[in-house]
Order: C-alpha cells, then sequence, then structure tokens
C-alpha cells in the first residue's frame, strides 16, 4: 500500500527509522513491486507467516459456495453453513489468522531491538488488534493509521459481514483498539473527527489528526515515467479513471450519462474514449457492459504497477474521479485524487457534497456533480467532445504541494514527537 510505504520512505528525513512487519505470504488478489524501490535498504523487515489459504483458494470458496446457491439438497446447505461458520469465525478479517505468528515475531523484533512507537494502519483491522496487544505486552505508545474508517468499511466491503453478531464484535474489537490508542490518524478531516468522537465514546484519550493521501514527486521523476502508453488519437478525448471500482466508487452515472449521449448525440459519442484502469467487482464489470452497445471507445486495463497508472493519468485529456451516493460518502476523500492534482489536468468529479468535492472545488481542478446530475455530466462530456474550452481557472500550485507525501509525512513526525514515553 502506497500510504505507509511513503512513510516508511519519508520518516528518515525527520530523525525516525522505521522497521516493518509484514506478511511472509500475503493472501491478496493484486500486489505492487514496483513500490519496494521507496523502502530504503536499510530498513529491517520482519516476516511473519499467516495461516491465510492463498487468495485463489479463498476465491475459489467463494465462487463454489456461489455457484451451489442455485442448487439444493445437502450439499447446497453444507457449503453455506460452512463458509457462514467461516466467516463468523474469522473477526475482524481474516487476516486475523495473521495474528499468531504476527504476535510472535513482532514480540521477537521489540525483545531484540529498542522502539519507541509502534504504528499499525488498516485495513485489515487484525492489523490494529495487534498493535493494541503489542502495546499492552511492552508498554509502547500506540498509532492507529485508519486508512479507511472501520465502520465504514464494515459496511460496503465485499463480502462484509452484516450480521447482528459480526457487528457486535466488531465494535467490542474497535473499542478495545481505541482505548488502546495514544494517537489517531485518520485520512481526511471529518473522517478524524469521526474517530476523535469514536475514541471518545470508547472512553480513549487519543487525540486525532488528518494526515491526506498525497502524491510523491519521485513517482513522476523521468527515471519512472512509462512512456509506452499510446497518447489518444486525432480527434479523440481520452477520460482516464484510475483505482478499484466498487460500492463505494459506482461508475454508473457516468454510464448513465455517456447512454444519453449515444441516444441522441452518437456521432459525438464516437469521439469519446474511456479509459477504466484498476480491479473491478463483477457487479461494476456488468455496469461497464452497457458502454459496450455505445459508440464509445471503451478500454479496460487491469490493475497495473503504480507507475504504468501515473502513465495512464498523464495521457488522459481529462480525470475521472468517483465517490457513490452513500452514507458516510462526505467523510472519503479517493487517495488517487492527491495525483490528479497534482497533474493539473481537468477532473470530473461525481461525487456527493463533501471533502473530496470541496478540494476540488477549493483548488479549481474540475467540476463537480452530483451522482444523481446524469444530465450536467452529460452536458460536460458534450462541450469537451465539440473541441470546448478544457483550460482550467488559476491553480495555486503552492496550495496543491501540501499534499505532498513528504510535508505529510512530517505532519506524522509532530504525532510521533509528541507522544508519551516517546524518544
Amino acid at each position: 500500500m502506497q500510504r505507509p510505504v511513503k512513510f516508511v520512505k519519508y520518516l528518515r528525513r525527520f530523525g525516525w527509522e522505521a522497521s516493518v512487519l509484514v506478511a511472509a505470504n500475503p493472501s491478496v488478489p493484486l500486489s505492487d513491486e514496483s513500490l519496494l524501490r521507496d523502502i530504503p535498504p536499510e530498513t529491517h523487515i520482519e516476516r511473519a507467516r499467516t495461516w491465510e489459504p492463498g487468495y485463489s483458494t479463498k476465491a475459489k470458496l467463494a465462487s463454489d459456495a456461489t455457484a451451489t446457491t442455485t442448487a439444493t439438497g445437502p450439499r447446497r446447505r453444507l457449503v453455506k453453513a460452512l463458509r457462514g461458520a467461516a466467516m463468523l469465525v474469522l473477526q475482524p478479517d481474516p487476516q486475523v489468522l495473521w495474528l499468531p505468528s504476527a504476535l510472535r515475531a513482532g514480540s521477537e523484533l521489540l525483545h531484540r531491538v529498542h522502539h519507541d512507537a509502534i504504528l499499525a494502519t488498516a485495513p485489515a483491522y487484525s492489523n490494529l488488534v495487534l498493535g493494541a496487544m503489542l502495546k499492552r505486552r511492552f508498554g509502547l505508545p500506540l498509532v492507529l493509521d485508519f486508512r479507511d474508517e472501520w465502520d465504514i468499511s464494515q459496511r460496503y466491503l465485499e463480502n462484509a459481514r452484516q450480521d447482528s453478531f459480526s457487528h457486535a464484535i466488531q465494535s467490542r474489537m474497535q473499542r478495545y483498539v481505541l482505548q488502546q490508542a495514544d494517537a489517531l490518524v485518520g485520512t481526511t478531516k471529518s473522517s478524524a473527527r469521526r474517530l476523535q468522537d469514536r475514541a471518545r465514546e470508547a472512553g480513549g484519550h487519543a487525540a486525532s489528526t488528518c494526515i491526506y493521501n498525497g502524491f510523491d514527486e519521485d513517482d513522476f521523476a523521468p527515471e519512472h515515467v512509462v512512456d509506452d502508453i499510446a497518447k489518444p488519437e486525432r480527434n479523440t478525448f481520452r477520460l482516464v479513471y484510475t483505482g478499484t471500482l466498487w460500492n463505494l466508487t459506482n461508475i454508473e452515472p457516468l454510464i448513465a450519462a455517456i447512454e444519453v449521449i449515444n441516444a441522441s448525440a452518437p456521432e459525438k459519442l464516437a469521439r469519446l474514449e474511456l479509459v477504466i484502469v484498476g480491479r473491478k467487482t463483477e457487479q461494476q464489470e456488468r455496469l461497464l457492459d452497457r458502454v459496450k452497445k455505445t459508440r464509445c471507445r471503451l478500454r479496460l486495463e487491469p490493475y497495473c504497477d503504480h507507475s504504468r497508472s501515473i502513465a495512464w493519468m498523464r495521457s488522459a485529456d481529462a480525470l475521472c474521479m468517483l465517490l457513490s451516493d452513500v452514507e458516510n460518502a462526505h467523510r472519503v476523500v479517493p487517495a488517487k485524487m492527491f495525483e490528479y492534482l497534482s497533474l493539473g489536468k481537468g477532473i470530473l468529479a461525481i461525487a456527493p457534497d463533501g471533502e473530496a468535492a470541496d478540494i476540488i472545488k477549493e483548488h479549481n481542478a474540475g467540476h463537480h456533480f452530483q451522482p444523481g446530475e446524469v444530465l450536467g455530466i452529460a452536458d460536460w462530456l458534450i462541450e469537451r467532445l465539440q473541441g470546448g474550452s478544457r483550460a482550467l481557472p488559476h491553480r495555486d500550485a503552492a496550495s496543491i504541494a501540501r499534499f505532498s507525501r513528504e510535508r505529510l509525512c512530517e505532519k506524522l513526525v509532530r504525532v510521533l514527537d509528541q507522544l508519551p514515553m516517546a524518544r
């Protein structure tokens, strides 16, 4: 994940060294080995094996369970019962199967090497439980970094348990880690405030700080730039979206706008190239099938390493940012948006009112539409397809620079420097 990687990269510039505890055999659908270049070579990396099955095994089990739902008889009931039981036991997430070996490896590391603090980042939320357990064992101050809020993830993540038992268990776990925390970090101002409130409700004392996700200037250096992405064809307007498409980044409003143009001005729509780079859930893939029935040129790219993702952004005429109009979305700012800002290209922001929309407006970075404003989105696209002005109002580059990863890491250092017992 970029956020913790960039913290590790820049911490040493401000007088802190980091050891890293990771899974030796992570069960993940995707990985980006290119991010390893950001880890200082002197960094100690402690690896602990997890008992979590490989991702392909998990995917097969999920597929088998889905296929069995249309069947009848004992096998259907057995598969459904076994899967349900496993999900109930693996709280707060399947990564809890890493906890025993991670606790042992982390304890051995802390016995061998003096440390001043523990930083746990989530998701996976079992990481926070691990951090709390290590704090209790060694008395070190604990910082919890919520890349996503626990409550929001529990509600919208794929395969998240929605039953009352899981909700009660995870609420108890969250209260426990918030009670143990000495400092909390959220990725938006509103999220940080919510974490502060949750900590007080749990009886915790930790202060909360907003440290946005950001962009790293080094990622745009010539030696890291991929240059094999073809530029758009002449008279083509390329709109690029990068990142995961899932419940919280629903692409349906954009597709509906494309369908409106296809019905009224298909000859104009033929100039539009929509590029989607990254992982898509099955639901979002079904929505994208609708684009194939229009004259829009759709290009679906799989997950790629970070440098290639940036190359796709650089090739765009405009960049698309999505947030679904769901409860609590106003507290979310997609991480990719900061790289969008750094590139200075126009952003088509389809999101409810909230912090993401406010940042777009504050920096004159593009145009904001509510997810329900399908006709407005269609008009914006038509204007660009007709060769309308793509120039943005004056942008304050110095203001955008505050989102650099190095400056954001400096904010984390201020949190670390103020910890009790630190240093």
